[in-house]
């Protein structure tokens, strides 16, 4: 038994992409719906009852594109409005529970980083999932929203000096606290790992939530006959409601391929 319709992922612009890039290394065979809600991002400093709004809108759009299943590509709507979710009538996935499981097992000190968006750290939703699996951890956290911007403008070069003082800003706290795992908390912030790994050193651990939540997906479509048949590389279908240069060239960067606007779709689901 399989089944091959596309497996969905939303996120609010082009950090659910890096998710997107993990499933497809591990699930090439399997058929996506993407869509980044570019026209409202950023999620991570809107109140709470707005990214519920938001995350149920995202959500029906996929589920009228008949996916499968629906991964949440964002942090900030895994950690507060995760219950929406689960209110779907397919499997659905958050960023949350998997990466803190790797940052435990990975951390030897017990000093456990995490970066993320203010609603995301607001919350304290890795912090209490790690003292759950360890009491005698200490996190800490840190919003760094100027990180999405970063990412959502194209901007990640090591020798850009906005980006390197933006992430010396951020960082240098956890340095001080003597961190050596650190998770991105959201998922925009794998794409500025060479800058982080260049202030934070290559002791610290990264834990990118997209890697841990691929495994997930895949650990439970095989469990539920889920998988796809397919013998094929799988299609890949993308769509935002602000269909922009920076959004492409990302898709482009992320995904190895070359996507230019009119490769994606513009849909609208509602109002900022």
């Amino acid at each position: 038994m399989s089944d091959n319709r596309a497996i969905g992922l939303f996120d609010s612009g082009v950090g659910g992409l890096t998710v997107l890039k993990e499933l497809i290394k591990l699930l090439p065979n399997e058929n996506f719906v993407y869509f980044g809600d570019t026209k409202r991002v950023p999620y991570g400093t809107k109140p709470v009852d707005t990214l519920v709004r938001y995350a149920r809108e995202d959500e029906a759009f996929l589920i009228s594109k008949n996916v499968k299943a629906v991964v949440a590509a964002c942090a900030t709507v895994s950690s507060v409005a995760y219950f929406t979710g689960e209110e779907l009538p397919v499997p659905f996935f958050g960023m949350i529970e998997h990466s803190v499981k790797a940052a435990v097992n990975l951390s030897k000190n017990g000093k456990i980083g995490v970066i993320a968006t203010p609603q995301t750290i607001l919350s304290g939703s890795h912090k209490k999932a790690i003292l759950k699996l360890d009491p005698k951890a200490e996190v800490f956290g840190v919003a760094a929203p100027e990180f999405v911007s970063l990412v959502e403008e194209g901007l990640n070069d090591i020798n850009d000096e906005r980006v390197y003082n933006t992430a010396l800003e951020y960082l240098s706290p956890l340095k001080e606290q003597g961190i050596d795992t650190l998770i991105l908390g959201c998922t925009h912030f794998p794409v500025l790992s060479d800058v982080i790994t260049e202030i934070l050193g290559n002791d610290v651990k990264l834990v990118n939530m997209g890697e841990a939540t691929a495994e997930q997906v895949k650990e439970v479509l095989k469990k539920e006959n889920l998988l796809s048949e397919n013998q094929n590389k799988g299609d890949v279908k993308l769509y935002a409601s602000n269909v922009t240069n920076s959004f492409s060239k990302s898709a482009g960067f992320l995904l190895g391929v070359t996507i230019n606007k009119k490769d994606i779709i513009q849909v609208d689901l509602g109002e900022v």
